[in-house]
């Protein structure tokens, strides 16, 4: 799976999961380092990332939003971006269900403008089980589709947990199968995280994955087939008041063929 897409749509599971633990709609990310928006509210980001090996440096700014209507919360997120020496830009909605208290869904769509990183279009869909009597486990089953510019395909799924302890804990692991065409490229990637804190107060983030990637376009009809990388990210969200705050978070990707470092900063608003 090409690890350099835009993750977000799919809002992040691990605070997805958390709101709807206590039986409230939530959007999942496709990013755990993203952390959940409230039901109604508005994110604006930047990031900066710097490439080895003469790939160049990685720069975006987006926003996304979420709002809540009965047992849904919809999500939409525009984001613009250079990579690899190309601009880009990305639209991507979600639409999460609670369906009753122990089954939730989400289904997202995305699009790029055609830029060689970013999907021609995929569509990802999960659902979600909350198990035990306390409802504390959530098994998560996933299944994605992404055709890019190029013409490959990668279609992929997905297996995942997440446990919930007494506060402040969140722990979560996934492992994702991926088929990548032409070639019949198979490859898988594992991720762990944890969250420690509360919401409307502070919230860190750790999580790393790591596997195999089948494709990865890098521009210029180049693209880099079947090899490993590991990722690395650590994210904080504070509130500085009852409806705002800020997220900041630090990244390191790896691969043999180059190494990425970056930041992001966002200003999240809480609606009410």
């Amino acid at each position: 799976m090409n690890t350099h897409y835009i993750h977000r749509p799919a809002p992040s599971l691990v605070l997805a999961l958390g709101l709807l633990a206590n039986a409230l709609p939530a959007a999942r990310a496709q990013d755990v380092a993203d952390l959940p928006a409230p039901v109604r509210g508005i994110e604006a980001y930047t990031s900066r990332h710097t490439l080895t090996n003469g790939y160049g440096n990685w720069h975006e700014a987006g926003v996304r939003g979420q709002w809540g209507v009965n047992s849904q919360l919809l999500g939409m997120e525009i984001a613009t971006m250079r990579r690899f020496g190309e601009s880009g830009r990305f639209i991507g909605l979600s639409d999460t269900m609670t369906w009753n208290e122990d089954w939730f869904s989400m289904l997202s769509v995305g699009a790029g403008d055609g830029a060689a990183y970013l999907p021609r279009y995929r569509v990802d869909g999960f659902i979600n089980r909350k198990l035990l009597p306390t409802r504390q486990w959530v098994a998560t089953l996933g299944a994605g589709y992404y055709r890019a510019p190029d013409g490959h395909i990668d279609r992929n799924i997905s297996l995942g947990s997440t446990y919930y302890f007494d506060l402040p804990w969140v722990v979560q692991a996934e492992i994702r199968f991926n088929n990548s065409s032409p070639g019949g490229v198979r490859t898988h990637q594992q991720f762990v995280a944890a969250t420690w804190g509360r919401a409307h107060h502070t919230q860190i983030i750790a999580r790393h994955g790591w596997g195999a990637e089948g494709y990865q376009a890098i521009g210029n009809g180049v693209s880099l087939v079947n090899f490993d990388s590991r990722q690395s990210q650590l994210t904080l969200r504070q509130w500085l008041g009852p409806q705002w705050g800020i997220t900041a978070g630090l990244e390191r990707y790896r691969n043999p063929y180059y190494s990425r470092n970056g930041a992001k900063l966002s200003l999240f608003w809480e609606l009410p």
